[in-house]
């Protein structure tokens, strides 16, 4: 995150003793990114949490299903409400497109999910529905509808599901997730144009801490799955500062710049990760120009691949595509795509739209899945999606 928390009891000074009254030293442990030369946190635990008593390969019932080349080249559309429910929102997970900067999955389920820890890089959930708890060693974040939540690589964290069934879009990213810089002073401040600032962020507020021996920790890595074994659980820290931390932002509390006329796509840019940039679509103003064109232009976006998850709304300019809420359009490069005949008729006379969607573009190709028939109730997961 591009500010400083501090949560818990942390020492004046960096690296030096720190003890309860009673006498008993606290574990330091310093997570930092790109070799220790850019953002970190210092989290104090009870117990080393290097302890681990046994390693162990698994292979989760999804597993990590490979991807194919979308070819011939072809628009597609998912519908995730057809995707079965998992047993948890780690484990659970339906990877539908990939490539080797991003994995986009999408995941149902009313169970809570083990420890985990990826090793990959940083990790964006979008909630489309249903509350969760993020459960982490820096604490807890609740989230509900609306929510993007970052959970930054190597975090031991755990999704916590008390009531219903949750669903949500998931982005696993090789790298590290943040806002763009264009919206970060130099010292690492949004910027007053930026469409969202740290008044809208959430994040832990106080240490989470649980008890046990021997608790197993699922942790992901480019090899595949593994468990350890810890000796204590990882919950442990009594407090921890820095600049690296899980936070939370809704969608709704994203600002939409608006104009006379139409403007483009990265006026709604929300995060950017490497090799892939994530916007949000909200309601807003249409254009108000008087002869302003109120539907998005036919547009080739010649470098990305675009994939657009519907999350609420009637989205007009889609209207008889059989495109709804849940669904997934993905609109690849080499691909002209716009609005449905009758959009523009239909936007006429609208001061405003309702919409709200939340669009990954990639800077390199996807790979798409094929989903079993058992996993979906029916043959063909993927509905060929083109504009008429």
């Amino acid at each position: 995150m591009p500010y400083y928390r501090q949560v818990g009891d942390v020492p004046r000074k960096r690296h030096v003793a720190f003890r309860d009254e009673s006498g008993h030293r606290f574990h330091e442990a310093l997570m930092g990114q790109e070799g220790f030369s850019s953002r970190s946190a210092l989290l104090y635990h009870r117990f080393a949490p290097s302890a681990i008593t046994a390693v162990e390969p698994v292979t989760p019932a999804r597993g990590d299903r490979a991807a194919t080349p979308d070819h011939p080249l072809v628009p597609r559309h998912v519908r995730t409400g057809e995707l079965a429910a998992g047993d948890d929102l780690v484990t659970g997970r339906h990877l539908l497109m990939a490539n080797t900067d991003v994995r986009v999955a999408f995941v149902r389920s009313a169970g809570s999910s083990p420890l985990y820890r990826s090793a990959l890089g940083d990790e964006l959930i979008y909630v489309q529905s249903g509350q969760a708890t993020l459960e982490s060693v820096f604490g807890a974040i609740t989230a509900g509808p609306g929510d993007y939540v970052v959970v930054p690589a190597s975090t031991t964290h755990r999704w916590v599901v008390e009531h219903g069934e949750v669903e949500a879009l998931v982005m696993e990213s090789r790298g590290h997730v943040g806002p763009p810089r264009r919206y970060l002073s130099s010292g690492g401040q949004f910027l007053e144009h930026a469409p969202y600032c740290e008044r809208d962020l959430r994040a832990p507020a106080e240490p989470l801490t649980a008890s046990g021996e021997d608790v197993d920790v699922l942790v992901r890595s480019p090899g595949g799955w593994s468990r350890h074994t810890h000796r204590r659980h990882p919950f442990d820290v009594v407090g921890w500062d820095g600049h690296l931390y899980p936070w939370a932002f809704n969608i709704a509390d994203f600002e939409p710049i608006v104009g006379r006329i139409h403007q483009p796509p990265p006026v709604h840019q929300t995060f950017e990760a490497p090799g892939v940039v994530v916007c949000s679509f909200v309601p807003r103003l249409f254009d108000f120009h008087p002869d302003a064109v109120k539907v998005p232009y036919h547009h080739a976006n010649t470098d990305s691949d675009e994939i657009l998850f519907y999350s609420d709304g009637n989205f007009m300019s889609r209207a008889g595509s059989g495109i709804g809420v849940g669904s997934i359009s993905y609109h690849p490069a080499g691909f002209v795509h716009g609005p449905q005949p009758g959009s523009y008729e239909a936007s006429v006379d609208q001061d405003a739209t309702g919409e709200t969607a939340v669009m990954i573009d990639t800077f390199a190709p996807v790979s798409y899945t094929h989903l079993r028939a058992h996993e979906t109730g029916v043959e063909i997961a993927y509905a060929v999606f083109c504009l008429k």
